[in-house]
């Protein structure tokens, strides 16, 4: 690929492994941040300084490449700087438009999910040629629902609730895989090996931190959480991860993140 890959977001959590992933290809990159390069960075990348809320910058960023992976994520605007990112992306050219969306945001009523749903129908509608690919829940997500908590004298845990954690590289794998490869739609979904009791994935993290704390179950009430503990945020014959929970937890206690 000559043109650069352009990869928003790029020093988040999903961000940083999939510049790490295209790098270790040999793919051009080009990371957007909202923030300059640090100057000890010495990477072989483009560096594009870019505000997605405001859209400064943008134009500027999108300019040449081939690919984007749109990893920047913001609960309360996502809508709206997937559509500015579209704009710039048309005005640029037709650009493949990599977009990374959650399992079951067509089935939860939850706030966040209908974000990202409506984001997908925008990538789907923008006429440029784009691959969209739903995961389930990170190992990072589900271990610092428990970690956050802390300074609590127990841990409150959602009743009824199961999660499929799946490993951040290895969907960062999935999408540098995505983006140097032909526009493919609506992908085959990904999710970590193992369905896991939110009791169970919560104790395993408190052992791995060395804490003891007793674990309280907690019965989250509206419709988002019924589908919630229906499975709807589940992918049990996408079970394509291979790291499971408590390997990523060693590897986290082994450089002192727990």
């Amino acid at each position: 690929m000559d043109e650069p890959v352009l990869v928003t977001g790029a020093t988040g959590t999903l961000g940083r492994p999939v510049v790490d992933r295209l790098l270790a290809d040999g793919a051009a990159v080009r990371a957007m941040s909202r923030r300059p390069r640090r100057g000890s960075d010495d990477r072989p990348y483009e560096w594009a300084v870019c505000d997605l809320a405001s859209g400064v910058g943008l134009d500027a960023a999108v300019r040449g490449v081939g690919t984007i992976v749109h990893c920047a994520t913001n609960a309360r605007n996502d809508v709206a700087t997937t559509r500015r990112l579209i704009e710039a992306a048309r005005r640029a050219g037709t650009p493949h438009l990599v977009y990374i969306s959650i399992v079951g945001v067509d089935r939860v009523p939850f706030p966040y999910y209908d974000s990202k749903l409506a984001a997908e129908r925008l990538v789907e509608a923008s006429g440029l040629p784009w691959t969209i690919l739903r995961t389930t829940q990170f190992h990072d997500l589900v271990a610092t629902m428990t970690l956050v908590q802390r300074r609590l004298p127990v841990t409150l845990v959602p009743a009824g609730l199961r999660f499929q954690p799946v490993g951040v590289t290895e969907v960062a794998g999935r999408l540098a895989e995505l983006a140097q490869g032909a526009p493919s739609g609506r992908v085959p979904d990904m999710g970590g090996p193992e369905v896991r009791e939110a009791r169970d994935l919560a104790a395993s993290t408190l052992r791995a931190a060395g804490r003891r704390r007793r674990l309280v179950p907690v019965r989250l009430p509206g419709k988002a959480f019924r589908a919630f503990r229906e499975g709807g945020i589940l992918a049990p014959d996408r079970a394509v991860g291979t790291v499971t929970f408590e390997e990523y937890l060693e590897g986290r206690a082994k450089a002192g993140r727990l």
